[in-house]
């Protein structure tokens, strides 16, 4: 099946050689899923940058952020004690581990297809016990003249939504852990509705309930509150598996536009979108019945975690929607769609 996404042709526009790692002895395994917004009149993504020690062979080797520093764990691959059958994480001696370390770069663009990486920016980087796994897949949202960031923050406690605000992009406020685990895909509505700050994100349950989108009100934008289930996953379909939010809902004159990701059983990773009311974004209007993107060009098909596409950011001209998104867990890519188009293919529901 095809499916609507007007792919690059320079795609991938980024891949792990492009960049250089962070410290010396890591190298970047992937990059990915990249938050993006404007400033300065150029295009930014807020990439994922995951790095590991380069693998000897016979052993698996991976970083842990211990304080100020990292320390790499050395394990053989043999040892009856490991069980490394996801390339992403590991289990040794009952604990989890993820392969690599990701924290969060920033790269501008002046026409939005060639980037680069500026100097004078930090990069941003796990800090303190509830992030020594890293911090991954950041969502970036501007509101009133402050950019907020809600990220994935990682470690032994869980994975759960970390926060951090800036205005100039050099000096950020960090406001902790806003949603605690299990919980990623938090993406903040760039405007207020009825005077409340509203948000998307995904909680993780294991035994009852599922991997759905849910929202969640907020009377100063790090304060969560009034939480609602509004999308779940669908069984027999692409998302039957698991569902989680993109980029900052798109305001358009018949709703709230999110693009969302699912996943089937087998793990392949597509794009669709729903649409909630303008006033009462816990009203769901609409949802796509089949994705408006899937994994079909070679770039997404292989790479670090094959058959993926997932957005987390996008820019907005017109009716031209520029998606940036990860593709097989390992490049950066970039396609257009035409919001309308989108509107137009969604099945609406008329049990209101």
């Amino acid at each position: 099946m095809t499916d609507s996404a007007k792919r690059f042709s320079q795609n991938p526009i980024l891949s792990p050689k492009d960049l250089t790692p962070s410290r010396p002895g890591l190298e970047i395994a992937c990059l990915l899923n990249p938050g993006v917004f404007t400033f300065q009149n150029k295009t930014w993504l807020l990439i994922r940058v995951a790095e590991r020690p380069k693998q000897k062979e016979g052993v698996i080797s991976f970083p842990v952020l211990r304080g100020d520093g990292i320390e790499i764990i050395e394990i053989k691959e043999n040892d009856p004690d490991l069980v490394a059958t996801d390339p992403r994480v590991i289990n040794y001696k009952g604990a989890d581990y993820l392969t690599t370390l990701s924290h969060l770069r920033l790269v501008c663009s002046d026409d939005g297809i060639n980037f680069y990486q500026p100097d004078g920016y930090p990069l941003l980087q796990g800090e303190g016990p509830d992030e020594a796994f890293g911090i991954e897949d950041c969502r970036v949202a501007l509101i009133d003249g402050t950019y907020y960031l809600t990220f994935t923050a990682v470690s032994e406690h869980g994975v759960g939504v970390g926060m951090r605000t800036t205005k100039d992009w050099k000096t950020f406020e960090k406001h902790g852990m806003i949603i605690p685990p299990h919980n990623k895909d938090c993406a903040v509505f760039e405007e207020k509705i009825n005077g409340k700050f509203y948000t998307l994100h995904r909680p993780s349950s294991v035994d009852l309930g599922g991997n759905y989108i849910w929202l969640a009100e907020s009377p100063d934008g790090i304060h969560w509150g009034n939480h609602k289930c509004i999308i779940k996953t669908r069984k027999n379909s692409w998302d039957s598996k698991r569902v989680g939010a993109g980029a900052a809902p798109i305001k358009t004159e018949k709703g709230w536009l999110e693009i969302y990701h699912g996943a089937n059983s087998e793990h392949q990773y597509c794009l669709g979108a729903f649409l909630m009311d303008l006033n009462d974004p816990s009203k769901v209007i609409a949802q796509s019945e089949e994705p408006i993107m899937r994994p079909i060009a070679e770039y997404e098909l292989c790479g670090f975690f094959g058959q993926v596409v997932f957005t987390n950011g996008h820019t907005i001209n017109g009716d031209e929607l520029t998606i940036y998104y990860g593709a097989a867990d390992e490049f950066v890519c970039g396609a257009k769609f035409s919001i309308q188009d989108i509107l137009s293919s969604l099945k609406y529901n008329h049990a209101e």
